[in-house]
């Protein structure tokens, strides 16, 4: 490192200073705490945004947002190349800086990783970064100061993308990277052509079935409420009314995170709206879930993520075995998997593999979840909070590309043709970068319509098996170990016998155990036929948890 370098490092950083007393830990949401807290973090990551883009000679991305976090909380996150999360191995570096108690310390940590990573800062390639922001009143200030994080770094550009979802950066980043135009037009722009192609495509006799074309989305007063606002006039076949959308508070009583836990209406919902299709976003836009309102209630039928999974898994499958009754297609055969985590309804899983899909569980966050997906030819993962997306490998779109145009010449139009065009529809409306609320409605939408299905007759696709979580105070989490993606626990010894023994006293009674990635509690979720029995089996192993690691 240069002493031109050096000294624009420390000079910089000292209009940043952390705050006393605060220590931040980078995980899956990136960094999050009160927004007043954040100046020095987002400034420091921005030289880690600027560091990431030139040793990967990529795009990266960086996004000011807390998603379903109250207002007065922000964040900061990496989206790299892929449009995907910064990678574990950058982790610590993120801790170590963002906790760098001056500048001098900062620039020896820089100047250290630098080296170790051989990341050349003269005659190298020039970083650039995409820079977003949610609706925060904070997010502004924050944008400027990674502004300065990233421009500190001899030749590297920060381009303000705006205020957009989270999803919208990650799809932007991904994009630059492939070459292909990356702007926000661009991305209303091939999310409606690829839906209105779904919707061109509805097999005639489901064309007039029980689907409702009305849709009621809560915005959770956040960005994805305002962009679908603007975009519903942009789309044939459905008509949207969107509430929630910058005239209250941002996610008070509103949004996914609060309808999924609490399972009561959002603001501004009642019972005029019963027997109506629900949708709700999350603060950034990036978990999704539908719902309808009970009759003279406020409570709520919910149809979470397990069921967008379920949803989506159908009709691919559906998909791939009409394309597959073509003769000359069986020379590929199409890996499809469906990626769930231990806190996944017992009901999903088991209805997913009577389907005759494989079903593989993976340890609880997205990371996990999306490395695994990425294994299948169409990998598609979701978590009940409605976080998730389908992947969809290079090979097989070439594959299906090349079909396509074959089919498209000897057999247009034909159901085959049409199941060929409908899976690359399919690759094009969802964001294959990471999940996406608003993509991800618009697939819900066309898939239901495909089916000639009601939300109830989606909601029917099978019974929630009652359950409950707990968290139990540890003196020292680490010292549960799990294994087979959490859902047995290899140490303490013979804790997972006790486990199990109280298992064996309920009908369809599962429980598993896992620590905390962020406080010193062990966290418990149980399931049984009855809510009575699965609040009784987590109690149960509450105490059995407090009996190995109260000490």
């Amino acid at each position: 490192m240069n002493e031109q370098q050096r000294s624009a490092l420390l000079h910089s950083s000292s209009l940043f200073p952390p705050p006393p007393g605060v220590k931040l830990s980078y995980g899956t949401a990136g960094f999050r705490a009160d927004a007043s807290l954040l100046e020095s973090t987002v400034f420091r990551v921005g030289i880690l945004a600027a560091l990431r883009s030139i040793q990967t000679d990529s795009v990266i991305g960086l996004m000011i947002t807390a998603s379903h976090n109250q207002v007065s909380d922000n964040g900061v996150k990496i989206a790299d190349p892929s449009g995907g999360m910064l990678t574990q191995l950058w982790e610590p570096f993120a801790d170590a800086i963002a906790n760098a108690p001056d500048p001098h310390s900062l620039l020896q940590l820089v100047d250290d990783f630098v080296k170790k990573e051989n990341i050349t800062l003269e005659g190298g390639p020039a970083a650039q970064v995409l820079l977003g922001r949610d609706t925060r009143p904070s997010g502004a200030s924050l944008v400027e100061a990674a502004k300065q994080g990233i421009t500190c770094i001899t030749g590297a550009t920060a381009t303000d993308m705006g205020i957009l979802t989270t999803p919208q950066l990650h799809w932007m980043v991904r994009a630059k990277n492939k070459g292909v135009e990356a702007s926000e037009h661009h991305y209303y722009d091939q999310i409606v052509t690829s839906f209105s192609y779904l919707m061109d495509n509805i097999p005639r006799e489901n064309s007039s079935k029980d689907v409702n074309d009305k849709l009621i989305v809560d915005g959770a007063d956040g960005v994805g409420g305002e962009k679908l606002e603007k975009l519903k006039s942009s789309l044939k076949y459905l008509t949207i009314d969107v509430r929630n959308y910058g005239d209250g508070v941002l996610n008070e009583g509103v949004g996914a995170d609060y309808v999924q836990k609490e399972k009561v209406v959002p603001r501004g919902f009642g019972p005029s709206d019963a027997g109506i299709r629900c949708a709700s976003l999350d603060g950034d836009a990036d978990r999704l879930v539908y719902f309808s309102v009970l009759s003279n209630s406020n409570k709520i039928d919910l149809v979470d993520g397990d069921k967008i999974l379920s949803l989506f898994a159908l009709f691919l499958k559906e998909q791939l075995r009409i394309l597959d009754d073509k003769a000359n297609t069986s020379s590929y055969k199409a890996s499809l998997g469906v990626v769930q985590t231990a806190y996944a309804n017992g009901a999903s899983t088991e209805y997913l593999k009577q389907l005759g899909l494989e079903v593989v569980l993976t340890p609880t966050g997205v990371k996990y979840l999306h490395e695994k997906a990425a294994e299948y030819d169409i990998g598609i993962y979701f978590e009940a909070n409605g976080h998730g997306t389908i992947l969809f490998s290079e090979t097989f779109l070439s594959w299906l590309e090349s079909i396509n145009n074959e089919l498209s010449s000897t057999s247009k139009g034909s159901d085959q043709h049409k199941s060929a065009s409908n899976l690359l529809a399919v690759s094009k409306l969802i964001n294959q970068a990471v999940g996406d609320a608003l993509s991800g409605l618009l697939l819900v939408e066309a898939i239901l319509q495909h089916m000639g299905w009601s939300i109830q007759k989606w909601n029917e696709l099978y019974q929630d098996l009652p359950s409950r979580q707990l968290k139990v105070k540890v003196v020292d989490r680490t010292a549960v170990i799990t294994g087979n993606a959490e859902t047995v626990v290899v140490s303490p010894v013979g804790i997972q016998e006790a486990i199990d023994a109280e298992i064996a006293k309920y009908t369809k009674g599962r429980c598993f155990v896992r620590p905390s990635g962020t406080e010193d509690v062990v966290r418990v979720y149980a399931e049984a036929s009855t809510q009575e029995a699965a609040d009784s089996l987590a109690h149960s192993v509450m105490v059995i948890v407090h009996q190995f690691l109260w000490f």
